[in-house]
């Protein structure tokens, strides 16, 4: 057994200061293990280096996964202090390769690795100190301060995993073997593979809120489905079964590849699995940190595309219909192999948490009644794209965990992996990758009659989000013209050079596209992936469908596309990016127009934003902020509000008073007026506010 396995904690328990105990020991071993994880990396000009171009290099991630905890614990309002503001923005934002994903290293001044361990030997004393003395009770629940940090701690277990693939992707130059991460040293002949009937059976899938085990916020609500009998391969997929494929010239054989597996081998070029190495017509294997003789009997490791190609080819070799399975054909083999959920079920009956290997292992070593490697060894890609079940809501602390991914663009991966633990290797447990990433993933097959498309609902069901989609693209009422229309108007009016803007609070993006009109560039961000993704939907597939509530569970659907708004033309000034506006990356900069809309009365530290601002405009520049001044407490701590409270001495403090103060050493007044705006909650009830604008010219 690797000393580096643990077992993930529950949230139940009825020793408070013990379960504090079982969490810090859970921390460190997760902290730990992923330092250990860039040991592979041989020196540190390696983590300068990108093993996958579409990636950042390995620096970013080394940060990443600390900066996660404090950026969480600050969002929450857990903590009010940063520890390094510079590290927590460039560190912020992974890449999936979506829209507002930035790998231009450009853009990026990265530190020192030993500054970056330094940094993260803070975080470590500050997690510590917050797990031992924030307030807790037993069960853990999705409102309490803990579970910030077991977000974090799980989040670090996924970073973990798929570091070691980015690492194993490095030339082998690169990297050197550490005598945690030992490889299986034993391989031989593939078995032959062949079918297991798995019966009949009615699926429920998603799991309740007071489960006992944590949870991401796609595992949550409910999904039933008849399954119909159906055969699955009694192995996974192995080297050997595959080399067959490979050797037929099927990677340069069309017929076994769709629209998006062709497109794939035009750019990648690939002729056989990311992890094979072709020497001399023969076959290696690439480890983690080692090239060895390839290993027939271990599981091949693929993607999506190449998995689905296969099973094309042998459809089309033996005439029977070969796919992968859905989700619940999975949970129906699961339930077939009698599997037990953690804790009860222990690591050493399969090959996963590094409890026997740091590799992959012969497909016919761990057994689950008659079928292999149900969980473990490597993911096994399935055909259905990620979904939310019925209920699902998104976890405010993490609001663009799931969301991104309802695209029918990331398919789900089930089963864990070696690498995989914590969260990973729970029952319920929901991850997907867009179908080319390469993971630790490989595949079964099955024979199904229930073959069939997922329907994907195009519209946007989210209800604040579409609630933004009918404020910024539906139609107006009561005579109140379209807010973020307007507000590029008053924005433009106020701006005397148009070369590069802002639009800060962007939501759903309408107002980027307006200001596009006047500006040559106009970048718009927001803190939420949710809205952001609705503008970039609408700058690459051209259209915005969503729901308009009418009356209780009745909506009308609307559908307007970039044609009907006059922004084709505009669409590729316009770019969306994720960020926070107290704390945005150095490159946001060297604009003529800041704009920031229904912003200042929702941000954490409103103070911060206003006083670093002027830094980023241009000699010149505007700063525009709209704002009905809802100050609130779930928004932003009362210490930080810039008004609508009453002073130590009883007078009334009102925000645009507390706005000249801050601004006015480095901003003159230029302008103010009321902007009226009406937000649709149903057929019959509305918001109607007022915004106060205030135009501010640079000194």
């Amino acid at each position: 057994m690797n000393k580096l396995s643990i077992y993930p904690i529950t949230l139940d328990g009825n020793d408070v200061y013990k379960k504090r105990l079982e969490i810090k020991e859970y921390f460190h071993n997760t902290y730990t293990l992923y330092e250990k994880v860039f040991e592979v990396l041989k020196d540190d000009d390696v983590f300068y280096k990108k093993s996958e171009l579409t990636r950042h290099p390995m620096i970013f991630y080394f940060g990443h996964t600390a900066t996660f905890f404090i950026n969480k614990l600050i969002n929450m309002k857990i903590i009010t202090k940063r520890i390094n503001p510079d590290f927590e923005s460039i560190f912020a934002v992974g890449v999936d390769e979506m829209a507002w994903d930035d790998v231009d290293s450009k853009n990026y001044a990265w530190p020192k690795v030993d500054e970056v361990r330094e940094y993260r030997d803070k975080v470590r004393e500050l997690v510590d100190e917050l797990i031992m003395s924030m307030p807790l009770a037993l069960l853990i629940t999705q409102d309490s301060p803990m579970w910030v940090v077991l977000m974090g701690i799980e989040h670090e277990r996924i970073h973990i995993e798929t570091s070691l693939v980015l690492h194993r992707q490095m030339p082998i130059e690169f990297v050197e073997e550490i005598e945690a991460f030992n490889i299986c040293t034993h391989s031989g002949d593939a078995p032959k593979n062949t079918l297991v009937k798995i019966d009949a059976q009615h699926i429920k899938l998603g799991k309740d809120i007071s489960h006992n085990l944590y949870g991401w916020d796609n595992e949550y609500g409910n999904y039933e489905e008849d399954v119909n009998e159906f055969q699955a391969s009694k192995f996974l997929v192995s080297n050997g079964e595959f080399m067959e494929f490979v050797k037929s010239g099927a990677y340069e054989k069309e017929e076994y590849w769709d629209e998006e597996g062709r497109e794939f081998l035009k750019k990648s070029e690939q002729k056989h699995p990311a992890f094979w190495i072709e020497e001399n017509g023969e076959y290696k294997y690439r480890a983690l940190s080692k090239v060895i003789d390839m290993p027939l009997n271990w599981p091949v490791e693929v993607n999506a595309l190449e998995a689905e190609a296969f099973c094309r080819y042998k459809s089309k070799k033996e005439n029977v219909l070969y796919s992968l399975p859905s989700e619940t054909e999975y949970r129906a083999i699961y339930n077939h192999a009698s599997l037990q959920d953690l804790p009860e079920f222990h690591e050493s009956r399969a090959n996963l948490n590094f409890y026997h290997y740091a590799s992959s292992c012969p497909v016919d070593e761990f057994s689950f009644n008659g079928i292999y490697d149900v969980v473990g060894n490597v993911w096994q890609w399935s055909r259905t794209p990620m979904r939310g079940f019925d209920g699902f809501e998104v976890h405010e602390a993490y609001d663009d965990f799931s969301v991104p991914t309802f695209d029918d663009k990331h398919a789900l991966i089930l089963g864990s992996s070696w690498a995989s633990s914590g969260n990973l290797i729970m029952k319920h447990s929901r991850y997907a990758f867009r179908k080319h990433f390469p993971q630790f993933a490989g595949f079964r097959y099955v024979i199904s009659d229930t073959i069939r498309d997922i329907e994907v609902d195009i519209y946007e069901s989210n209800e604040l989000v579409s609630q933004y989609c009918e404020f910024q693209y539906g139609d107006n009422h009561f005579g109140v013209k379209n807010f973020a229309i307007e507000m590029a108007k008053i924005a433009s009016k106020f701006s005397k050079n148009k070369i590069k803007a802002l639009d800060l609070g962007c939501a759903t993006g309408r107002a980027s596209f307006e200001l596009a009109k006047s500006f040559d560039e106009v970048e718009g961000i927001d803190f939420s992936v949710r809205f952001i993704g609705v503008g970039a939907k609408l700058k690459e597939n051209g259209f915005v469908a969503f729901h308009s509530n009418e009356e209780g569970e009745l909506v009308k659907n609307k559908k307007v596309t970039i044609k009907e708004l006059g922004y084709e033309s505009l669409k590729q000034k316009v770019s969306f990016w994720q960020g926070d506006a107290c704390n945005l990356k150095p490159n946001f900069n060297s604009y003529d127009l800041v704009m920031a809309t229904n912003l200042i009365d929702r941000l954490y530290n409103p103070r911060v934003f206003l006083d670093t601002i002027d830094k980023r405009l241009n000699d010149d520049g505007v700063l525009v902020i709209a704002s009905p001044y809802t100050w609130q407490e779930r928004s932003t701590k009362k210490e930080f509000w810039l008004g609508g409270y009453k002073d130590e001495n009883g007078v009334e403090v009102k925000t645009i008073d507390n706005l000249k103060e801050i601004l006015g050493e480095k901003f003159e007044l230029i302008h103010l007026q009321d902007l009226e705006f009406v937000i649709k909650e149903s057929a019959r009830k509305y918001q109607h506010s007022i915004s106060e604008v205030s135009v501010w010219k640079k000194k």
